[in-house]
């Protein structure tokens, strides 16, 4: 199967051992003023180790503060005093025999003025009115001094990143960093010669760069370059026979490959991080012809790759999430040289080596829920659903233990799960006790309602359900767990990981007969979990529901909203109802958020937002705003669907028993799923 995709590659003098490519996105793991730690350290070298074959250290501006994105977060490499920590970077890559590129990018008009006070820079001034993205602040046009000195600055950049062990840079050419603006005439209006009338015209600064570089570092240093193979959603943005044009100009100035992406604006925003996005709540009308959407957006970006190999010669670099059996297809089709990949490798940097050793069933999936990247919008450090040792890789360590311990975990949900895994991957003898007759606990619910069109749940149950039968964790399921239970087992220490408590809410009528809760809900779901797997159950609630035409949820969370969404696809007529004044306010990226409430409005969802329920009444529910003007929504159903509360009697029991008691998911502090996963891991290696 892997047979492709485990052959080496040359870029320029630099030899790959395979074909998977770790991408330059960021990660926001840096350590104060930019700079290379620990941290971030020991990210690239844990995927080194894992058998990629090529990584590419995040975008790093080349000036600062305004070739940055965000001070804080970003990687930069405006001067010499950053070579010695990227030489421990460079050292701690090479330790593995990996090569390590350096991707360069300068922000431009997306920098944003409001931190800094400067003016973000681009290749024309462009109105409020007229920007691509409207929520930018206005840029001001780049001067030709200015030109030429930020030609120099990338050029310095690449100089200090040879000096640092890099064995080549990228240049991002692509998104709305600097270059692009002047390779897209959306952004360029310019009438010079760097102007919007040629593709050399538009194409000159990006190459006058890669000129450069090669002319102070030599021809045999390595320069892969970025680009936007189209724009959507952009009047005049790239097109693809534009971006081809590009490609074999930069490869005529010495590129040495090139990686080639989608890129979207207004409704196809989304494209970038996740091309699958575009499906969610439903498939944008129209999705972009040219591309791949089969897999429903995996690998909806290899026409553009398999575009640029007709017309250039050097090695062409796929991505959009692509996986080991996408890009060996890729591969043997003649699409693409080289497979980059992200999310795949963010939850599991030992892909590369699991594919090698044909342990492809081991591999911890992504199931691309974009945690990750909503972290980094937010300028927050990147956290990972399923691997929560992402960013902590010199933190949590799975050293074998010298004297292993009896271990009972109470729960099998993603906390009790992961936690069992870590301990018995540790050394540790371990039993897991659930109440059910199966495990994943609320993942079974969740994978229910938010289906399995983008968000893959059921993948994270099989691969944790896989885990536990590899690393020999004994099950037992309809073992409801007591103090004298657990005490049966004579355990050195116990987890406790048995969930949050559903809440109702102190409502007269709030235990009708029309009232359907979540824990009722969920006690039919397990009961049908018995006959049928998550994919079938997803399809039979298309024909039957347990509940009205009409349905009142009481809440507005993401659990709420989330559950709306699945009842309008299941044609029922939904009413929200909830104190908060904006629903959906705990759903991240705030892009998934805003998607969801516009398509529920879309679809004739109903908010009453900043309201008392007064009564539920066998009509409906009964509610009160702040300016006291009462209303009755009427209901068939009225779900509550409210977040869970921490649930910590068992965990306090067992405390004077036991001298060694961790609590972790919801029982303790409920939260979202990688906060389940994290402190189940954080359980089992402190055990």
């Amino acid at each position: 199967m892997a047979e492709n995709i485990l052959r080496p590659i040359h870029i320029g003098t630099v030899e790959l051992p395979n074909r998977i490519m770790k991408t330059g996105a960021g990660t926001s793991f840096i350590d104060e003023g930019g700079r290379v730690g620990e941290r971030i350290i020991g990210f690239y070298e844990t995927l080194a180790e894992g058998g990629v074959g090529l990584v590419t250290v995040e975008s790093t501006g080349v000036a600062f503060p305004a070739g940055t994105h965000h001070p804080s977060v970003q990687l930069h490499f405006e001067n010499d005093s950053y070579i010695p920590g990227y030489q421990q970077l460079t050292d701690a890559v090479h330790k593995h025999n990996r090569p390590v590129f350096i991707q360069l990018f300068h922000s431009g008009p997306w920098h944003p003025q409001s931190w800094t006070g400067i003016q973000p820079i681009a290749a024309s001034a462009l109105p409020k009115n007229q920007l691509p993205n409207p929520h930018l602040d206005e840029p001001r046009e780049v001067s030709r001094e200015e030109i030429r000195d930020l030609v120099e600055t990338f050029i310095g950049a690449a100089e200090r990143a040879q000096k640092a062990g890099f064995d080549g840079v990228e240049v991002n050419g692509s998104s709305t960093h600097l270059i692009n603006s002047f390779l897209s005439p959306g952004w360029n209006r310019r009438q010079d010669e760097y102007g919007c009338q040629s593709l050399e015209n538009r194409s000159r600064f990006l190459v006058e760069i890669i000129t450069g570089i090669k002319d102070k570092l030599g021809k045999d240093y390595p320069v892969s370059v970025l680009l936007t193979g189209v724009e959507y959603g952009l009047d005049n943005g790239i097109s693809l026979e534009d971006s081809c044009g590009i490609a074999q100009i930069v490869e005529k100035a010495g590129a040495d490959a090139i990686q080639v992406r989608g890129y979207g604006y207004q409704a196809y925003e989304f494209i970038h991080p996740g091309p699958e996005q575009l499906f969610y709540p439903e498939p944008i009308d129209p999705l972009p012809p040219e591309l791949d959407w089969k897999r429903k957006g995996a690998g909806a970006f290899v026409p553009l790759a398999a575009a640029f190999k007709k017309v250039v010669s050097v090695p062409v670099i796929a991505v959009g999430r692509l996986d080991p059996e996408i890009g060996e297809s890729i591969l043997k089709h003649g699409q693409a040289d080289i497979i980059g990949m992200n999310r795949r490798l963010l939850a599991d940097p030992e892909l590369p080596r699991k594919v090698a050793d044909g342990r492809l069933d081991e591999i911890a999936p992504c199931s691309a829920c974009l945690y990750c990247w909503s972290r980094r919008r937010r300028n927050l450090p990147i956290r990972c659903r399923v691997n929560s040792r992402l960013g902590r890789e010199r933190e949590l360590i799975a050293h074998p233990v010298a004297h292993a311990k009896k271990i009972v975990v109470v729960g099998g949900g993603p906390a009790g799960m992961e936690a069992a895994r870590v301990a018995a991957e540790r050394g540790h003898q371990v039993t897991l006790l659930e109440k059910e007759r199966r495990t994943g606990g609320l993942l079974a619910l969740a994978a229910l309602v938010k289906g399995t069109s983008i968000e893959d749940v059921p993948l994270l149950i099989r691969y944790l359900q896989g885990q536990l039968a590899r690393q020999g964790v004994t099950i037992e399921m309809g073992r409801r767990a007591t103090p004298q239970t657990i005490l049966s087992y004579r355990p050195d220490a116990v987890i406790i990981a048995t969930g949050g408590r559903p809440v109702l809410p102190d409502i007269p009528g709030i235990n009708g007969k029309n009232v359907v809760s979540m824990e009722g809900l969920h006690r039919q779901l397990k009961f049908l979990l018995r006959i049928f797997n998550p994919y079938q159950l997803i399809r039979l609630t298309r024909i039957w529901m347990p509940v009205g035409k009409r349905v009142a949820i009481i809440g507005s969370g993401i659990q709420a909203c989330e559950l709306a969404e699945f009842l309008v696809k299941r044609k029922r007529a939904v009413t929200l109802i909830d104190r908060q004044e904006l629903p959906g306010t705990d759903i991240v990226p705030d892009e998934t958020r805003n998607s969801l409430v516009n398509w529920l409005v879309k679809k004739g969802a109903q908010f009453h937002m900043n309201v008392d329920v007064q009564e539920v009444i066998p009509a409906g529910v009964k509610i009160v705003s702040h300016m006291g003007e009462e209303t009755l929504v009427r209901a068939d159903s009225i779900i509550p669907a409210l977040p869970l509360v921490a649930d910590p009697e068992l965990t306090t029991s067992l405390e004077k028993l036991f001298e060694e008691v961790y609590a972790a998911g919801d029982c303790e502090r409920p939260a979202l799923i990688p906060d389940a996963v994290s402190t189940g891991a954080e359980a089992g290696y402190r055990v």
